[in-house]
């Protein structure tokens, strides 16, 4: 360990046998199921085998078999599942573009390499204007691997949307740092203005990347929840790319050190930009003006119906699963409305753009519309039980809505392929489950801002795939700049569009539905509507009626809605009765519930519209490319109860429908009312504009 050169037992083959002398490993160690505790990274051969034909086995994993053969003009190769699988050519690093996972995935991802490049005959890297780094043969882009590397550390963090939105701004505006210093003076830089040179640019531009993508992420997640595990990932990914530890110090004039001052400018620049980064970006001015309402009891005691309400858990976990303290909720990003913005111009009052205010109890004007969006999303949570209704869920009769509605009845023709499309039949409870929970953090719990990043990446890919260069924005342009133009172009919308959004939240400090729900309910001003909502009686209660389950509570009004958490997710599905309205609770786990700051504006809605105008614009075309994007979910994949009862395939023809979509999930997932959404699509769309015409700045020549 001290010297970087151990011997050990793989499988009981002895590594180090002749001819192979011993090898040198990366910073990481963990624990393999089947293989011990093991080193992950970079893996180089040091002695050399004693002829062309003599090939041992290096390492020895559940997924691949790495061989050698001498360093003297034959080629290595591995052998493994899928994209593993790829020829390695002597003197140059071998990469296999697959995750290490440092959180038990079975089977460790370990390189081995027939010689070393990227040392000098003293074992240290290179110094040299780039040539450092490579990326992975099946890797996009060295901007999509960090990317990447990104969207796993917010997967491993609390999932505070702002937070890492402000992340992945600041990492994309890293890369386009480097990237337009890099462009003779052609482009407009952020951050760091200083112009450089290179004989081989792209490889310039691939050293300076990585190592200031590696800094900025080092810095942004070192306190994060998943610190250890993206630390290691973040060195694992470096070493990889790079043959360098975290503690390596290039040479500043190096490309790799340019890369370092641009990170570190970055860092420097926004540690005051009103994220109060420095207070882990927690601000402690701000003071609910309502006690916190236990969900575990039943009602709700609230001064102000029409602010916000704190939620107390006994036991919470984040939305995408991580423990996190239980007791009483604190507001997330109640500052973020002063935050310094990409393309928005900031205000002084901390309210960017003014969507005016939600429908308020308080006010007569609005007080109906109040009351008839808390039984809105009563009958959408009435919705959540199969076998009611079917509906046509794709192109053919869902989508095609104006912005900051839900007029649309979908597309006649695919205008990609000029053929109608096809009709996806799909439960209506299946359907409006799936888009709560798939929208909600992303698939894979990288929040909104995350889940963006991974459809922009979807596009790319499916853009690239059977070309070299494509237009962005009626240029056309190969993988790197379009991968880094992209990112900082949707990156810095979604960044702005958490400004905005939090910023109405703060302002407006607006009630969530649970609140709403529970407080009507028990005050008797929910609307009543035969079969949805209705005061109990003697007669409804009777034995064999439909309120019999709630015969202890006549005069109260009751509700026909989803009633909760089944005791055992994985097993059961709640359904749809007759409850209290003052017990109602959201599509939602019983450790979440509802996220912990004001409901209006929607920040899915305002996210997602705001990436959907980016898209559509750098693209040239709203549609998804071949008119069609899908997803699907597949029958038991839903983890707040059993279900679905079938696959969904979710399919939307253009941007704005997958946005649209996001923001409607919020009402069947009980998390805000329709006022929260169609004023978030509104705001976003103003976001995305401006971000796309920033960025275009930026790009012109």
């Amino acid at each position: 360990p001290d010297t970087g050169r151990v011997k050990f037992l793989i499988d009981n083959d002895l590594v180090d046998r002749a001819p192979l002398e011993a090898i040198r490993l990366g910073p990481m160690r963990h624990d393999v199921p089947g293989l011990g505790k093991l080193f992950a990274g970079r893996i180089r051969i040091v002695g050399n085998p004693r002829s062309n034909s003599d090939t041992r086995r290096v390492v020895v994993s559940r997924k691949i078999e790495i061989h050698c053969c001498s360093l003297a003009g034959a080629a290595c190769r591995s052998e493994g599942e899928g994209d593993a699988k790829r020829h390695l050519t002597p003197g140059r690093m071998p990469h296999v573009n697959r995750r290490i996972s440092v959180a038990g995935i079975a089977g460790a991802l370990l390189v081995a390499a027939c010689g070393g490049s990227a040392e000098t005959s003293e074992g240290e890297p290179r110094q040299a204007e780039g040539a450092m780094c490579a990326i992975p043969a099946d890797a996009p882009s060295v901007a999509r691997v960090w990317i990447d590397e990104a969207l796993d550390a917010i997967r491993l963090d609390f999932p505070a949307p702002t937070v890492h939105a402000r992340n992945l701004f600041h990492l994309s505006a890293a890369m386009w740092g480097v990237w337009a210093n890099y462009d003779d003076g052609s482009s407009t830089t952020l951050f760091v203005d200083a112009p450089r040179r290179a004989k081989d640019v792209d490889a310039a531009r691939t050293d300076a990347i990585t190592f200031a993508a590696h800094r900025l992420l080092t810095h942004r997640y070192n306190l994060s929840l998943g610190r250890t595990e993206t630390a290691q990932a973040l060195d694992a990914r470096l070493y990889e790319l790079c043959g360098a530890d975290a503690s390596f110090v290039p040479d500043p004039d190096s490309a790799a050190g340019f890369g370092l001052s641009v990170a570190d400018q970055i860092i420097a620049d926004t540690l005051d930009d009103g994220s109060l980064e420095r207070s882990q970006y927690e601000d402690v001015d701000y003071k609910p003006v309502n006690e916190p309402l236990a969900v575990a009891e039943s009602g709700t005691t609230i001064d102000d119906p029409d602010r916000w309400q704190p939620l107390i858990l006994k036991e919470a976990l984040s939305q995408n699963g991580l423990p996190i303290p239980a007791g009483v909720q604190t507001f997330i990003g109640s500052n973020w409305g002063d935050v310094t913005p990409f393309a928005i111009s900031p205000a002084a009052e901390g309210l960017p753009i003014d969507p005016g205010p939600p429908p308020l109890l308080g006010d007569p004007s609005t007080a109906d519309e109040y009351r008839d969006s808390a039984l809105a999303v009563v009958q959408a949570s009435g919705m959540l039980q199969t076998g009611l209704a079917i509906a046509d869920i794709g192109p053919a009769g869902h989508g095609n809505s104006t912005l900051g509605t839900d007029d649309g009845d979908g597309y006649d023709l695919n205008p990609v392929t000029g053929e109608p499309y096809e009709a996806n039949l799909a439960d209506v409870a299946d359907w409006a489950r799936v888009i709560a929970e798939y929208w909600a953090d992303g698939p894979t719990s990288e929040t909104p801002p995350g889940h963006w990043n991974t459809i922009s990446n979807g596009v790319s890919d499916a853009l690239f795939a059977d070309n070299d260069r494509v237009e962005f924005d009626g240029k056309a342009v190969g993988r790197l700049e379009w991968d880094v133009k992209l990112a900082v172009s949707v990156n810095g919308a979604l960044h702005d569009a958490a400004i905005a959004a939090w910023g109405a939240k703060a302002h407006y400090d607006s009630v969530r539905p649970i609140s709403m729900i529970r407080f009507l309910g028990q005050n008797g001003e929910l609307p009543i509507v035969p079969g949805l909502s209705e005061i109990i009686t003697n007669e409804s209660s009777a034995p064999g009626e439909r309120h019999e389950a709630l015969a202890d509570h006549v005069g109260e009004v009751a509700i026909h809605a989803w009633i909760g958490p089944p005791p055992i997710p994985e097993i059961y599905t709640s359904g749809i009765d007759w409850i209290r309205a003052v017990d109602w609770v959201p599509y939602q786990r019983s450790t979440f519930v509802t996220p912990a700051f004001a409901a209006y504006v929607s920040g899915h809605s305002t996210f997602s519209r705001a990436a959907a105008e980016v898209l559509a614009g750098v693209t040239g075309s709203e549609y998804f490319p071949g008119g069609l994007a899908t997803h699907i979910v597949a029958a038991g994949d839903l983890l707040h109860e059993e279900g679905p009862s079938a696959d969904v395939e979710l399919q939307w023809a253009t941007y704005f429908d997958a946005s649209d979509e996001a923001g409607r999930s919020r009402i069947y997932g009980g998390i805000h009312i329709t006022a929260d959404d169609y004023a978030g699509r509104v705001i976003g769309s103003e976001v995305g504009q401006a971000a796309l015409a920033k960025a275009r700045e930026l790009f012109a020549s």
